[in-house]
């Protein structure tokens, strides 16, 4: 049997660290899931009734009745014992359903790469954006804003910003999705300022009280092996500014996290890149329901805590069974990821 030991601290929580039976640690939350973790970030939740929403039915913060409709949800995980993150997001281009507006929103009207998502419910090309004015940036980082108010008052112990994946914010950070000439296009410093400005808002809105943390990816849903055009100087910029706009962590996430993050220069991670600038925790996604890949991560140093995805929804029970050195599921996206809930085949009992 394994041991169970108090692992990184973000804000005033312990994330929990585990050694299995051959002393490897892991230091590990949830991600996308709610059974049996201490510590689980809940995904995508829209932040305003502008341009925000990714997809019809996703769930969302921002009135004050979807804030009210998320307490017995934390209320729930508080009475396991742990604690719960909220994640805030603007879809920006790939919007593919709101039902507050029929544009989406981007810093440049710039063809967005790829085709949309069937599985949330699209498809074909994305629509062209329209380029957001100053009063709509305005608007997003109020909207990231009030979100965090509502999620703070509904019991949640704190937000992640969504700054990944291609997204609202990822665009602004986007050397191609971004080509505006103002203060908020053109160069890196330009590009990572909205960010930024998001960030220190955020904080400024919740107090220090309340963990704040932001997801950041090269890799994007439509565009998977993109990669920053400046290497690691671009890293070391985006994770310094980031660094010192006084959030709790930064989130990082790859497909597979221990890759180099530039091959072709460097055989550091984006995980290690972050923990090298951003000086602040980092935690790390991307693959790593696989034990000893997660182990290495945290005993390596080239990040401070594990998310789970994939691994976590195939095994409610994954750090028990890891301590165990029980057998994982194997993850079967069928019967697990599928963002709606029509019932399907598979569930009907005869």
């Amino acid at each position: 049997m394994g041991q169970q030991n108090s692992g990184r601290k973000i804000g005033r929580f312990n994330f929990v660290e585990l050694k299995n039976s051959a002393e490897k640690s892991i230091r590990c939350c949830t991600y996308d899931t709610h059974e049996c973790f201490s510590r689980r970030l809940c995904n995508g939740t829209y932040t305003d009734e502008l341009f925000s929403q990714c997809y019809f039915n996703q769930p969302g913060m921002a009135t004050d009745e979807q804030a009210k409709s998320w307490e017995k949800v934390v209320e729930a995980v508080h009475k396991a014992g742990g604690a719960i993150i909220v994640q805030l997001e603007h879809a920006g281009a790939l919007s593919q359903g709101n039902r507050f507006e029929s544009n989406k929103l981007a810093p440049s009207a710039v063809q967005p790469q790829g085709e949309q998502l069937a599985f949330y419910g699209g498809e074909g090309a994305f629509p062209m954006p329209v380029e957001a004015t100053k009063k709509d940036i305005e608007n997003v980082i109020q909207g990231f804003v009030n979100a965090a108010d509502r999620a703070k008052s509904a019991g949640f112990d704190g937000v992640e910003i969504h700054g990944a994946n291609g997204y609202l914010l990822d665009e602004f950070l986007t050397d191609y999705t971004n080509q505006r000439t103002d203060e908020y296009g053109g160069s890196l410093s330009n590009r990572v300022r909205l960010l930024v400005e998001v960030s220190s808002a955020v904080r400024q809105a919740v107090g220090e009280n309340f963990i704040v943390g932001i997801r950041i990816s090269q890799g994007k849903v439509n565009d998977y092996e993109y990669k920053w055009a400046g290497k690691e100087e671009e890293a070391k910029v985006i994770f310094q500014q980031l660094g010192q706009s006084r959030l709790d962590y930064i989130h990082v996430t790859e497909y597979e996290a221990w890759q180099p993050a530039f091959p072709d220069s460097s055989r550091q991670s984006l995980t290690e890149l972050a923990k090298k600038y951003g000086n602040i925790t980092v935690m790390a996604n991307g693959h790593l329901e696989d034990p000893s890949k997660a182990s290495q991560m945290v005993e390596h140093c080239t990040a401070d805590i594990i998310t789970l995805g994939k691994g976590a929804l195939a095994n409610h029970n994954w750090p028990v069974k890891v301590k165990n050195d029980e057998l994982l599921a194997i993850f079967d996206q069928e019967k697990i990821l599928r963002p709606n809930a029509t019932i399907k085949d598979f569930e009907l009992v005869d």
